[in-house]
């Protein structure tokens, strides 16, 4: 069956369905990571997105459950150059994922970058370019959208028993691989709703504000929790978390053009002037600032990648240092600070 992507710029990239018959709608991205795509399809982030891997080849060692981020696809699309083995393919079509292979990602990722990432239809069945086009601008922009809700959890869960320190971890899209990065660093793992407020979380001994989708700004009464936190508890942010605790200090965040997506993503830590190459998804950034707070910095952008505020107990990183997938320069971030924790609680 052929397919085609349709802009809302009117432009349009034809090629083959290799998923499931039907349409879908959402945030055309790109991500520049070379493998990983199971991860990508299944991270919470991609909530609401067509993934386009500019990686030539996707598929090329098959499927597995450990390599899930959560318990279901969260991209409502997957575009790719060529996609390869039956094990992939099949795994997204039983999934209910639309998917075209055959597409000219390269020309798809020049055109993003230049006009910026931009509501699409992707067809897998009849319909009309025009109708895609049309359909594709009926759909809501990414700016304004809080999708956090949609992709928590409704209850507070266990993950990790045990452990030397009792972290609490604020769901708001949360991948997988932070909870295994903070249960094998000798954590107890505990997983919290997007709307806890302080009361719920303060019973632990620290806080992890996780990734998730979305513009950040409409996520106001977490937000709120969020700056409640601060001072009383020990505070680390990722991704969405970061963006939250960075409005929560009044810093403000943006819209980037086309994103941060992809796992060759330059950093610069600013007090050993070391670059790390990190792991990335994220539509939304902190905007540029002199504040001494801003302890990394994209050096594609100048966007700030990381914070630290003694005196509110709280730290955070744009990017993921889990590395689910990824390079692994910041795998150091959780294990140092869950180890800080523990000897805090300790002395405590």
């Amino acid at each position: 069956m052929t397919g085609f992507l349709a802009l809302e710029d009117g432009t349009v990239f034809r090629g083959d369905s290799v998923g499931a018959p039907g349409f879908a709608f959402g945030e055309a991205v790109f991500t520049t990571a070379m493998t990983g795509y199971q991860e990508v399809v299944t991270d919470p982030s991609y909530s609401e997105q067509v993934v386009c891997f500019t990686a030539p080849m996707v598929g090329n060692y098959g499927v597995a459950a450990a390599r899930n981020e959560s318990g279901r696809v969260h991209a409502r699309a997957v575009v790719m150059r060529e996609a390869r083995g039956p094990a992939w393919t099949d795994w997204l079509h039983r999934r209910g994922v639309v998917a075209l292979s055959g597409i000219d990602t390269r020309s798809l990722v020049v055109h993003l970058r230049g006009k910026g990432a931009m509501r699409a239809a992707v067809v897998a069945g009849a319909a009309s370019a025009d109708e895609a086009v049309g359909a594709a601008n009926a759909q809501p922009p990414m700016a304004g959208r809080a999708l956090a809700a949609a992709v928590s959890i409704d209850e507070p869960y266990v993950f990790a028993r045990g452990g030397r320190t009792s972290i609490a971890v604020v769901d708001y899209g949360c991948k997988r691989s932070i909870l295994r990065r903070l249960a094998a660093a000798g954590a107890g793992v505990t997983v919290y709703p997007h709307h806890s407020g302080p009361e719920e979380l303060l019973g632990h001994d620290a806080v992890l504000l996780s990734n998730g989708p979305g513009d950040p700004e409409p996520l106001r009464d977490e937000v709120v929790a969020v700056r409640e936190l601060l001072g009383r508890v020990p505070v680390l942010g990722i991704c969405l978390g970061h963006q939250l605790l960075a409005l929560a200090l009044g810093l403000e965040t943006f819209k980037l053009p086309f994103g941060h997506r992809g796992t060759n993503h330059p950093v610069l830590e600013r007090r050993s002037g070391r670059v790390l190459v990190t792991s990335q998804n994220h539509g939304f950034a902190v905007a540029p600032t002199e504040a001494r707070e801003a302890t990394h910095l994209s050096l594609y952008d100048e966007t700030v990648e990381g914070l630290d505020v003694p005196e509110a107990r709280a730290r955070s990183v744009q990017f993921h240092p889990e590395a689910g997938p990824g390079p692994h320069d910041g795998w150091p971030i959780i294990e140092n600070w869950v180890k800080e924790v523990a000897s805090l609680a300790k002395e405590a």
